[in-house]
């Protein structure tokens, strides 16, 4: 299990870090009042509708809805996990993340980042330099790529030998251990020996652009053509995109995604102006690829050969995308000619001609019963009811939503029914959601109070020192989060607002939080007043509450001599309230 990072120490990064200096490495801020103004990297707009508040430490755009601290932020813009987004803003600020004690930090992998990176400087240099390079950079040029996308890329090259690689970075038994490990090394017959050899090498680099392993193409007609590292504690074949971190450096943002087959499918494009392809490493589309390629851009275009065996790749990839096909995402399949890659026809036809191509891919809906229908005869009943047969278990494993329902439409329309099948998805009544969705948003006073303290923690010091505390046995929902979060104030009265959110992003509340972030609250007064004042409507409604339940019991019989001393206070707390002059209550 990996080390658990403490949250005092989650807490203190974002006390130290400015998420305006954070944001402004990706997104040029300009000064608006008290607040910083860009627009949203998230959405296309003109107008800017993205702030970030240096007080709250806080992002927030109008348009879209986005909000968040600078963890968020970078698990947002360049798609990181929270582990990770944690790491580069403790590596922006030079800190290390500690681990909590009791949990197994796992074992050290940054010197294994540290071999490959020294292995990629080597296969550059000797692409460079070595002697028998001239026919991997003939290569390279023959298929039109220049010294600055190769050098984007990484490109380099695996001499001839046995053992370059291991005398260049392996000579000391530690770092010879470490290439064992990283798979730069076999060892057949219980020697050692480099992996590549003779070879063009392609980094493969995670979503921090640290090399995890090497894609590597041969010189000439020898077998296998391309090779790749073997899996290790920092590659996992099934789960990597090839060109992934290149594509986030050159776009600021991501509109689709183009996935192919090879490196230099990548890498070509690429030379031609299409920066949002990535490759699959040449395995089957997995659903950690589809995970990760929806995180990265809600439309994915898969380029298959129009061979026979490309459009049997294009279905096998279109079952397992079906169970993954929310609403909002959109999956589209790209035929080539027979005899085509993206490399060689982007050569022939050049960016605007494949660009065009692309963009009129065909949707899922379309493959799917384009499929389908090409294996029956949709003239006869019978062949329509074989259709309905055909598609009913493929529709079936969409999750439910609009996409769902219109696929099951479409199916009717194919099949020639005009009402909706038994056992389809009922069609949501809008008026309803929208009616449900406002009273879930209507304001209440712990709704109201939770806002003003996500907002304005600083605030919580009001409740800690109020000496009306009885509103926190209110059986009413929410009460319980107002009370861990003013107790977790008490605890840290300095956390920030941005800080304060984190605490509970594992946790099922956090959306809600999140939202209330940015809640707009009505203000008549000072923000010290408001809450006052909704803490005044809790504590009341308690009052009332206890009232109701010391007079439910009819007979003083039932009442022990304490609760007998408290009703004739609150009788006569009230007969000294009615003989108070008007206009004082």
């Amino acid at each position: 299990m990996a080390g658990k990072i403490p949250r005092s120490f989650i807490d203190d990064l974002l006390a130290r870090v400015d998420i305006v200096d954070v944001v402004n490495r990706y997104v040029p801020l300009k000064k608006a009042g008290k607040e910083y103004q860009a627009c949203c990297p998230f959405h296309g707009e003109k107008t800017p509708s993205f702030t970030v508040s240096q007080q709250k430490q806080f992002y927030h755009c109008f348009g879209c809805g986005v909000h968040g601290s600078a963890i968020s932020f970078l698990m947002e813009y360049d798609h990181m996990g929270f582990v990770d987004a944690v790491e580069e803003l403790a590596h922006q600020i030079g800190v290390e993340v500690p681990r909590e004690e009791g949990f197994s930090s796992g074992p050290d992998l940054r010197p294994l980042y540290e071999i490959m990176q020294r292995s990629v400087d080597y296969y550059r240099q000797q692409l460079c330099s070595h002697p028998q390079a001239d026919q991997a950079v003939n290569y390279l040029k023959q298929r039109g790529l220049s010294g600055e996308i190769a050098a984007r890329f990484d490109i380099g090259f695996a001499p001839p030998g046995w053992d370059g690689l291991i005398k260049s970075v392996g000579a000391e038994e530690q770092d010879l251990k470490r290439l064992r490990i990283t798979g730069m090394t076999s060892d057949p017959d219980g020697k050692c020996y480099d992996r590549f050899r003779e070879r063009i090498m392609f980094p493969l680099r995670d979503q921090r652009g640290r090399t995890i392993a090497f894609g590597a193409r041969i010189i000439g007609d020898g077998k296998p053509k391309y090779l790749n590292s073997p899996e290790t504690p920092l590659f996992h074949k099934g789960k990597e995109l090839y060109g992934l971190y290149e594509m986030r450096k050159a776009l600021r943002k991501i509109e689709r995604l183009l996935v192919v087959e090879g490196y230099m499918d990548v890498v070509s494009l690429a030379q031609y102006g299409i920066d949002y392809a990535v490759a699959t490493l040449g395995t089957a589309t997995t659903p950690d690829h589809l995970d990760r390629l929806f995180k990265t851009c809600s439309e994915v275009t898969f380029s298959f050969d129009g061979d026979r065996a490309g459009r049997e790749a294009a279905w096998k990839a279109m079952h397992v995308a079906l169970p993954m096909m929310r609403d909002g995402r959109e999956l589209r399949f790209l035929l080539l000619p027979d005899g085509e890659d993206p490399d060689t026809l982007v050569r022939k036809e050049g960016e605007q001609k494949f660009a065009a191509r692309v963009a009129a891919a065909l949707p899922l809906s379309t493959f799917l019963f384009d499929h389908l229908t090409g294996q029956v005869n949709t003239d006869t009943i019978d062949g329509r009811a074989h259709l309905a047969q055909l598609a009913k278990p493929l529709l079936e494993r969409l999750p439910a939503g609009l996409f769902r329902e219109m696929m099951f439409q479409r199916l009717d329309e194919l099949v020639g029914l005009k009402s909706r099948r038994a056992g389809s998805p009922k069609r949501v009544n809008r008026w309803n959601a929208v009616k449900s969705t406002s009273a879930a948003k209507r304001t209440t006073p712990v709704r109201k109070a939770i806002a003003l303290l996500m907002q304005y923690p600083e605030l919580a010091k009001l409740l800690v020192d109020s000496p009306q505390q009885e509103w926190r046995l209110l059986e009413v929902p929410g009460i319980p989060l107002l009370v861990e979060i003013v107790e977790m104030l008490k605890q840290r009265p300095e956390l920030s607002s941005a800080a304060l959110l984190e605490r509970w992003r594992d946790c099922e509340e956090f959306s809600s939080l999140q939202r209330l972030q940015y809640y707009d609250i009505e203000i008549e007064q000072g923000h010290d007043s408001e809450l006052l004042g909704v803490i005044g409507i809790l504590q009341r409604e308690w009052e009332r509450r206890d009232d109701k339940l010391l007079l439910s019991k009819l007979s003083p019989r039932d009442m022990s001599e304490e609760e007998k001393l408290l009703l004739r206070q609150k009788f006569s707390e009230r007969v000294t309230v009615q003989k108070k002059p008007d206009g004082l209550e």
